[in-house]
């Protein structure tokens, strides 16, 4: 297939245009201030399965609006002391699956949430975590749900949960706190994104083939959805873009990678038609840590690195936190 986006040099020297709005500090710890300020402890129920080299529980824990969120919490069995944790966001259309589909980390040495979507996983790895939140008429799937209101926009509440996860684990006896990092491919790697821009405790982050980075290029150029969920949205409501746009500032990758400090490790895929490459390195170039690095993967699509992505992680992460 041809390369869908700009390539080398001009790929060197894109940068994206997104402006954070004065307010997206407040916005964003007000927003996690009201759903701390709801309380509820996490639970942790042991998983029935076949897995004897590691433990894995079932964890439900209070996120946006105290709503019920499922995760998988993974533990290498022999373990000695306080381990690194890792916090994986699923991507778009996706849940939590099940507990034996991603043993790589808690194998490496290190204790492993993957956390459920709300409202998703149902597209191609199963949930079980409701979005009981209503808003005005979407287009279907979640891009345009709530987003005239950056108050009622869905991804609010899925980047409230990516926290709140943290804050449901970082306290037990057997994680680290001061060795948190979070990561995640396609939307998951936007959610991870979010995340570090908002949460200090994280000291790393891995995001694969971002999604939700650099909107209003992304919509114009992405061949593929779920970006075009919003070009429709905006085709019927033509008197919207405006709000639509000014709406996703405050959700943009671009903007929470220019607050972040933690260490980064980025992929992108140059020949990907859903997450356009220039969108990927709009929030690379904004990232404000100085311990950053991306690697291309130049022939593959979506997929990105998958498994040669996989171990870059564990190598890079391993050598940050001594593990």
């Amino acid at each position: 297939m041809p390369f869908p986006d700009i390539v080398h040099p001009a790929l060197d020297l894109y940068e994206s245009a997104v402006t954070l709005p004065d307010d997206f500090g407040t916005f964003w710890q007000t927003t996690l201030s009201e759903a701390r300020g709801l309380g509820g402890d996490p639970v942790l129920e042991p998983a029935a399965t076949t897995l004897k080299l590691v433990e894995v529980f079932d964890v439900t824990f209070p996120g946006f609006g105290g709503h019920p969120v499922k995760g998988w919490l993974v533990l290498p069995r022999d373990r000695e002391g306080r381990l690194p944790l890792v916090v994986q966001y699923v991507g778009y259309g996706g849940g939590r699956g099940f507990p034996h589909e991603q043993l790589h980390w808690a194998a490496s040495g290190f204790a492993y949430f993957r956390m459920d979507t709300r409202g998703q996983g149902s597209g191609w790895s199963t949930g079980a975590t409701a979005d009981p939140v209503g808003s005005t008429g979407q287009i279907p799937g979640v891009m345009t749900k709530g987003v005239l209101n950056r108050e009622d926009y869905y991804y609010r509440r899925l980047f409230t949960d990516g926290v709140r996860a943290i804050d449901a684990l970082i306290g037990q006896d057997f994680v680290d706190a001061d060795r948190v990092a979070v990561c995640g491919g396609s939307q998951g790697g936007g959610i991870a994104l979010a995340v570090a821009g908002i949460d200090e405790r994280v000291k790393a982050v891995m995001p694969d083939v971002p999604f939700l980075c650099d909107f209003p290029r992304a919509v114009r150029v992405a061949a593929r959805d779920p970006y075009g969920e919003i070009v429709r949205y905006l085709a019927q409501h033509r008197d919207k873009k405006e709000r639509v746009f000014e709406t996703l500032r405050y959700f943009d990758g671009v903007n929470f990678a220019s607050q972040s400090r933690a260490a980064a490790l980025f992929s992108v895929a140059l020949m990907d038609d859903i997450c356009p490459p220039s969108t990927v390195y709009g929030a690379y170039k904004a990232f404000a840590g100085t311990d950053k690095s991306i690697v291309e993967y130049e022939f593959n699509n979506h997929e990105g690195g998958g498994p040669f992505q996989d171990r870059e992680q564990m190598a890079w992460l391993c050598e940050r936190f001594g593990a």
